[in-house]
């Protein structure tokens, strides 16, 4: 007995000091579904998350300077091993960018990590994720190309976009520190320098478990979260936005001008269930119903960008011979799809719930989630007692 009590604790000094903050559920607020053990992508067994983060400087706005709030996320499907797997993605609004998508597109692969950081500094993690391969021996021949997959959404509202702070150090960094288990949260890697639905955004994550026949599979989302408007916002079906319109507002006081809605989300869904890449499509373009639930309208000027991947068929790649694969039954795909809403939908949330009020550039701030606001809101409505 006296072991377990102290197993138990070490778990919960483990998830404290790592998980970070709060969570969504740790403040009360209800989700359908059961959860992983993290409640992360990482509950898919071999997916790895690492970050960088750069904050630093205070004040005005000086190019090359500061202040800095950015950093990067990197998510390695199978850890440190080279071994692709099959994956495709899907683009709501399309004002942002994703690289390597047309080769995925084209062979149902993907070959290595997906990075996150912000718009400017794409292309600086592109190339450093090559030079990753080469410093670590990621591809044993001798000729060899492949085409970074790094995702984007804009924090220049709080960074110093231009001064590009992002340097292949910190992906290096985030790749090097990739780890499974609990993750941090909030302004954590890329989402660091974020904004969500009227407060400030970053990075979430949450998974679901679901059975189908006789097989558990498991279904892990992360987010980093910058888009929608105040007005929309909505948690457990409560307008959290609407009730709150008046309070903690975004503050700008110098330029960039902010259009209420514009702003981004990448998605990437992780799940060890047997999926070939048209079905991994279907996938990632159910993510969409999550981001309208909680407040999203894909408008113009946002980049919505999915991707979803399977760790399942390990020997699906190969060069050379023929394979046998697992596949899924499209007449049994209805659970994944419901798990994938769920996720999303609560990942979100959680970097909102984790992420701290941030002031950035020029004075401007994006105030934390209110915790105790919302919960209010959520007995009002009658979704919690």
């Amino acid at each position: 007995m006296k072991k377990i009590t102290i197993l138990h604790l070490l778990i919960l000094i483990h998830a404290f000091g790592f998980a970070q903050k709060p969570r969504a559920r740790d403040i009360g607020i209800p989700f359908d579904g059961k959860t992983g053990r993290y409640n992360a992508i990482t509950d898919v067994k071999g997916v790895e998350v690492g970050y960088s983060t750069i904050i630093s400087g205070n004040g005005k706005n000086i190019r090359g300077k500061g202040p800095v709030r950015t950093g990067v996320t990197a998510i390695l499907p199978r850890g440190r091993n080279n071994n692709p797997v099959f994956g495709n993605w899907y683009s709501l609004n399309g004002n942002g960018e994703m690289t390597g998508t047309t080769w995925i597109t084209e062979s149902g692969f993907l070959e290595g990590p997906i990075m996150i950081t912000n718009t400017n500094s794409v292309g600086v993690v592109r190339d450093a994720v090559l030079k990753w391969f080469v410093k670590t021996g990621w591809y044993k021949e001798d000729f060899w190309y492949t085409y970074p997959v790094v995702a984007e959404t804009y924090d220049g509202f709080l960074n110093d976009i231009y001064g590009f702070h992002v340097k292949e150090s910190n992906a290096f960094e985030a790749l090097d520190s990739a780890k499974s288990g609990f993750l941090k949260e909030g302004n954590v890697g890329g989402g660091t320098g974020m904004m969500c639905l009227g407060f400030k955004g970053g990075t979430g994550t949450a998974s679901r478990v679901i059975k189908i026949k006789d097989s558990a599979y498991t279904v892990g989302v992360l987010v980093q979260s910058n888009f929608g408007g105040k007005n929309n916002f909505t948690i457990a079906g409560a307008p959290v936005g609407r009730e709150l319109k008046d309070t903690m507002n975004y503050e700008f006081k110098a330029p960039p001008s902010y259009q209420p809605g514009d702003g981004s989300i990448i998605v990437v869904v992780a799940t060890d269930a047997p999926l070939l890449p048209h079905q991994l499509k279907r996938i990632a373009t159910r993510v969409s119903l999550a981001i309208g639930i909680v407040g999203g309208r894909g408008t113009n000027g946002s980049g919505d960008i999915f991707i979803a991947f399977s760790t399942a068929n390990p020997t699906a790649f190969l060069r050379e011979d023929f394979t046998k694969l697992d596949e899924l039954p499209n007449d049994l795909i209805n659970p994944l799809f419901e798990a994938t809403v769920q996720a999303t939908e609560e990942a979100i949330i959680n970097a909102m719930v984790a992420a701290e009020t941030m002031e950035g550039i020029n004075g401007n701030k994006a105030y934390g989630l209110p915790h105790k606001l919302v919960i209010d809101v959520l007995k009002k409505y009658n979704r919690i007692k």
